[in-house]
């Protein structure tokens, strides 16, 4: 729809957030509405903006390991390993296969975590509360598996650039497979709350579709883009930390729509106790890496992306030789994602933003950085 200057009689601009209850954090969209109809969005982001790149390069690269920590505040674990994986392709190192197996397993279980999530708080955006309680109830296992390992539940610092953190605990194994037994129903509960629902679907399904072709010219990645029929998933095609050793499927869908971004998550979370089942059966002996304390590599620049929950997390860093990063930039999948968002909400309901907003996956502490 063409823009135009002023606005007509029956128009209204509307702002949603920065406090409203369905943005998933302070994020600000200001709506042109025809009635309930949305004719044109626009998003402001910077609410939450820390400087965590900067940050970035006035701090050794040790020091500044917490800090991305911070950014997708649910999914430490995944913003960890994306970093370390890039400082140690800097350094033309590799972790031992024990860290190897051991960052895949707590991954895993971040995106289990994750996708807990999203799918208790998309629920409640759409009126059902039920959900949420079932999949925080979840979710805390995952989250003593976290704070038996290292302390920390949310800002999971778990991995070292060159290893792990800390040596697994005992029982480590026990815990991560009774909690796989336990999962796996779970997750047909909430199908069976969710999937056929009458409510459910007339408020999903069309809404907010986003085909392939789209979702390549935004640069969307993640559950959105496979949902649209894209079948990329990074740690299939461009594996890390071992992931070619295991067999797993990249679910996808057919509409693009938030139906079938919701069922390709679903079947994600299925997919992540594949691949913990597989790890936790072969964590190999041997050391958790080692790595100097003063950490300086040649002069040279990498980019690094790992499948982070949300979408393709990449780390670009510049080495000058000194103990610092010269740059650092950061792809978070949240904030590249958030840009479809103005195509997926025009000519839908004002209830139709609150469906897609959640469906995105959005984490602002991602976005603004």
């Amino acid at each position: 729809m063409p823009e135009t200057t002023f606005l007509d009689s029956t128009e209204l601009v509307l702002n949603m957030g920065p406090q409203h209850p369905s943005t998933h954090g302070v994020l600000r969209v200001i709506l042109k509405l025809d009635g309930e109809k949305v004719i044109g969005t626009e998003c402001v982001i910077g609410y939450l903006h820390r400087g965590v790149e900067k940050i970035g390069e006035n701090r050794t690269y040790q020091q500044f390991a917490p800090y991305v920590d911070r950014m997708d505040y649910v999914a430490a674990v995944s913003n960890g390993l994306g970093y370390c994986l890039a400082v140690e392709k800097l350094l033309n190192i590799e972790a031992p296969p024990r860290a190897q197996v051991t960052r895949v397993i707590l991954t895993e279980l971040n995106r289990i975590a994750s996708h807990l999530l999203w799918l208790g708080t998309h629920a409640l955006d759409i009126g059902a509360i039920t959900p949420v309680f079932y999949c925080f109830r979840e979710r805390e296992e995952v989250l003593k598996i976290f704070e038996n390992y290292c302390g920390a539940r949310l800002t999971t610092h778990a991995f070292r650039v060159g290893g792990l953190q800390y040596e697994l605990y005992d029982g480590f194994e026990q815990q991560v497979k009774a909690f796989c037994d336990m999962f796996l129903p779970k997750v047909d509960e909430y199908e069976e709350l969710l999937t056929n629902n009458r409510i459910w679907v007339a408020r999903l399904k069309g809404v907010g579709i986003l085909t392939g072709d789209e979702c390549k010219e935004f640069g969307v990645t993640g559950p959105v883009l496979r949902a649209a029929g894209v079948k990329w998933d990074l740690r299939k095609a461009q594996p890390y930390s071992g992931y070619e050793q295991y067999d797993f499927d990249v679910p996808t869908g057919e509409n693009g729509d938030t139906y079938d971004r919701y069922i390709v998550r679903m079947q994600e979370m299925r997919q992540s106790v594949r691949i913990i089942r597989q790890a936790v059966d072969r964590i190999p002996a041997g050391p958790i890496g080692k790595t100097p304390k003063v950490i300086k590599p040649a002069t040279g620049e990498v980019y690094v992306s790992i499948e982070a929950p949300k979408g393709e997390l990449g780390y670009f860093v510049v080495s000058d030789n000194s103990t610092q990063p010269y740059r650092m930039r950061v792809r978070p999948p949240s904030f590249v994602n958030l840009q479809a968002l103005d195509r997926m909400v025009r000519g839908g309901l004002v209830a139709d933003v609150v469906a897609i907003i959640g469906t995105l996956d959005i984490v602002l502490g991602e976005v603004d950085r």
